[in-house]
């Protein structure tokens, strides 16, 4: 059995359950899902040995259909912000979470074996503290074949938003990052804002982005779906990766030399 294609759904939810909920209840056509800042609630008590109360279990939205993949957390404050569903119908090929080569709440790193391969995926969240870069560009770590890194990277810059007039620091760390893992930057075949201000006099904003690899033929071909947003003030992003159509090798390119230019965004 082969995986031909992947289809990926990505986007953040704003630690709403309702949304979630109604993704997964909805999105079977899809493969895998990406969720930045999901909500961690009480799902119910169950009785403990060490004392009369009971102790609460606290968890994130599940459906019989999807595989759920995040790291454990090791207090109250610390839940992870980033979500993996797996469609159910891939269980087969052995998807995993990969906390022995990225450790960090904020990053979902998950492996799957397809066709005698090893494919890696991202999901990410970088909150305003940019504290998922500075953990991805302080661990050296080699990871071949990775199809994907997206999520909300919260880096407000002109590189991908023209209404934007400055840039940040923090986008050349990010290419840097991408580049080391052989990724570029694609850019979506519809140029609109991705995270929707609920002031009316606020500016929209591109915060979520989506890395794929350097010869993958879906390259500036991902889609940004406004429809789908729902409650939440972020879009979604949708791509589907051809796996056997593509040949995924190592890169060597200097970040200095990488093409960078500026997503003429429309005013949506």
């Amino acid at each position: 059995m082969i995986i031909k294609d992947i289809k990926i759904f990505s986007q953040n939810f704003r630690k709403n359950n309702l949304i979630v909920n109604t993704i997964l209840k909805t999105k079977f056509s899809f493969n895998i899902i990406f969720v930045q800042e999901p909500s961690w609630t009480t799902i119910y008590s169950i009785p403990s040995s060490r004392c009369s109360e009971e102790e609460e279990l606290v968890g994130v939205p599940n459906h019989l259909n999807w595989l759920t993949f995040s790291r454990n957390s090791t207090s109250n404050n610390n839940f992870p912000r980033v979500v993996t569903y797996v469609n159910i119908r891939l269980s087969p090929f052995w998807f995993s979470l990969c906390k022995d080569l990225l450790s960090h709440r904020d990053i979902s790193l998950v492996l799957f074996f397809n066709n005698n391969n090893i494919f890696y995926m991202i999901n990410i969240y970088s909150n305003s503290s940019q504290l998922a870069l500075k953990y991805l560009k302080d661990t050296e770590v080699n990871i071949w074949n990775l199809l994907i890194m997206s999520g909300d990277f919260n880096i407000r810059d002109n590189l991908w938003n023209s209404l934007y007039s400055h840039h940040s620091s923090h986008s050349n760390d990010l290419f840097i990052i991408a580049d080391s893992f052989n990724l570029g930057l694609s850019i979506p075949t519809n140029w609109v804002s991705t995270r929707y201000s609920d002031n009316c006099q606020d500016v929209n904003l591109v915060l979520d982005l989506m890395f794929l690899c350097f010869r993958s033929s879906e390259l500036n071909n991902h889609v940004i779906h406004l429809e789908w947003r729902l409650i939440s003030n972020h879009t979604s992003l949708m791509i589907t990766i051809l796996l056997l159509k593509n040949i995924f090798r190592p890169r060597n390119i200097q970040s200095s030399n990488i093409a960078r230019k500026s997503i003429p965004l429309s005013s949506n």
